[in-house]
């Protein structure tokens, strides 16, 4: 184990660093499953700065955790300094293979609060060795990433749960709720927008940025991880990254599961048939566009209609509102945003749902929908919502302790990740798609269909796809 006075690991010189011991368990899974303590869950942190900071503190302070390792590509320099410094005794890495290689043993779950494109390799690495899983949104950078982390959860048998932290909230339960009562029905029209600033709104590009030398205290290689490499540039780090369609997942990726993920599951929308670019300004090769409207439409599933889920993101590009909306539904509890500010006085982040004799309107993360009319808000009053249980972390550990489901499992949120990944793509052709749910192809465009699959496997990498 790395002492903990000890500096940072540098990067090991060639990246063959599944050990025997992972090889085995690749090969043979589900044989040696990580002991869980009845008492606290021995957790390693992998990304401890940006939004890790928030992520260890919370599943530190249900009490239910013990944190053993801390991990980052930045280990040693500002952004990680705040969570270092909470736990001194903590192994220290910044290359999580080497983490694993060393001290797999020692640590029963993974906390996974790096960048968008990195969650994948680590969560599969982590689940091929029996450990449980909390990963940040969305779970993978493209639509085979996440398959493969859908299949991963089932083959190794761990608990695993994507952190749509609302998805433990009261919003969750009376969406629920509300369902199985009947007065959220036959919906057909969801309109759900994003219209704060994001940090590309502005930028226009040519190409990647320009080489940089690479700071003394960032592993940039494994910060890379299976994304499409590129010369260092300090353009993509805290959070920068999340303008670039070759690290990020951008407005929809990063807010869609905050907003239309109680509808996506209740109303067991699944993966949609068609996907529809209508609207681009600031179509880039490089950068997610300044603002963008996209429709997906699902097919009549288990006696519900036809749906059709349009997005609204940028400044300007406002959604159709009932005349009735009034105020924005805002959910006090948002973290904030790492650059930029979340809208809340014009129209925060939220969403129009249209069901059958029924409007309502929501808000995001843990938001409560509100009923637009008078029609429905007796029923409504009838109908109990029980309280949450647990909040988000404290429903991952007590999974991983075999007392709670994941509400946000990997199996329930695969799919929800799977139709942003299908956005994503819309945004980069600018093009309407049509998908097939069954086969998982989209069929009416090559370049597209091409890009479910995501970068090509670097070097010393692949290993990551083969389940």
């Amino acid at each position: 184990m790395t002492h903990p006075s000890a500096p940072p690991n540098a990067a090991p010189s060639r990246r063959t660093v599944l050990s025997t011991a992972l090889a085995a368990a690749w090969a043979a899974p589900a044989v040696v499953r990580a002991e869980n303590r009845r008492d606290k869950i021995r957790l390693a942190c992998c990304g401890i700065g940006g939004r890790g900071v928030a992520v260890v503190k919370d599943l530190h302070a249900t009490g239910l955790a013990e944190v053993v390792a801390l991990c980052d590509t930045e280990l040693g320099g500002p952004r990680t300094a705040e969570i270092g410094g909470m736990f001194p005794a903590a192994a220290r890495y910044r290359d999580f293979r080497k983490m694993f290689d060393e001290i797999g043993d020692k640590f029963d779950a993974v906390a996974i609060a790096t960048p968008d494109f990195s969650h994948f390799p680590i969560a599969m690495q982590a689940m091929a060795m029996g450990k449980h899983i909390y990963c940040e949104k969305p779970m993978g950078q493209s639509f085979r990433q996440i398959q493969l982390m859908m299949d991963a959860e089932r083959k190794y048998k761990v608990a695993a749960q994507m952190g749509n932290q609302g998805h433990s909230g009261q919003g969750y339960f009376q969406f629920e709720a509300w369902t199985k009562a009947g007065l959220i029905k036959n919906v057909t029209r969801i309109d759900a927008f994003m219209n704060s600033p994001r940090r590309w709104h502005g930028k226009s590009v040519s190409d990647f940025l320009p080489a940089q030398p690479v700071p003394a205290d960032l592993d940039w290689d494994t910060w890379q991880a299976t994304a499409t490499p590129h010369a260092f540039n300090q353009g993509y780090l805290a959070g920068e990254w999340r303008s670039w369609f070759d690290y990020g997942n951008g407005a929809l990726g990063d807010w869609g599961a905050h907003i239309f993920d109680n509808a996506h599951q209740f109303l067991r929308l699944g993966l949609p048939t068609e996907v529809e670019s209508v609207m681009i300004e600031g179509f880039s090769r490089y950068l997610f566009p300044q603002a963008s409207t996209l429709a997906f439409r699902f097919p009549a599933r288990d006696g519900m209609p036809p749906l059709e889920l349009t997005w609204y993101e940028g400044q300007q590009n406002l959604p159709p509102l009932p005349a009735n909306f009034g105020e924005s539904v805002v959910d006090p509890s948002i973290p904030p945003p790492t650059s930029g500010s979340i809208e809340t006085k014009r129209l925060a982040p939220g969403k129009v749902i249209y069901g059958q004799d029924v409007t309502f309107k929501g808000g995001s993360h843990a938001s409560e929908l509100q009923i637009l009319g008078s029609a429905g808000r007796d029923l409504a009053a009838r109908t109990p919502v029980p309280q949450s249980p647990s909040n988000h972390a404290e429903n991952f550990l007590k999974a991983a302790m075999g007392q709670e489901t994941c509400r946000s499992s990997f199996a329930v949120a695969g799919p929800l990740c799977q139709v942003m990944a299908l956005g994503v793509i819309a945004q980069r052709v600018n093009a309407k798609l049509q998908f097939d749910p069954r086969t998982k192809r989209i069929t009416n465009h090559k370049v597209a269909d091409g890009l479910l699959a995501g970068a090509t496997p670097r070097k010393d990498w692949e290993q990551y796809y083969r389940l």
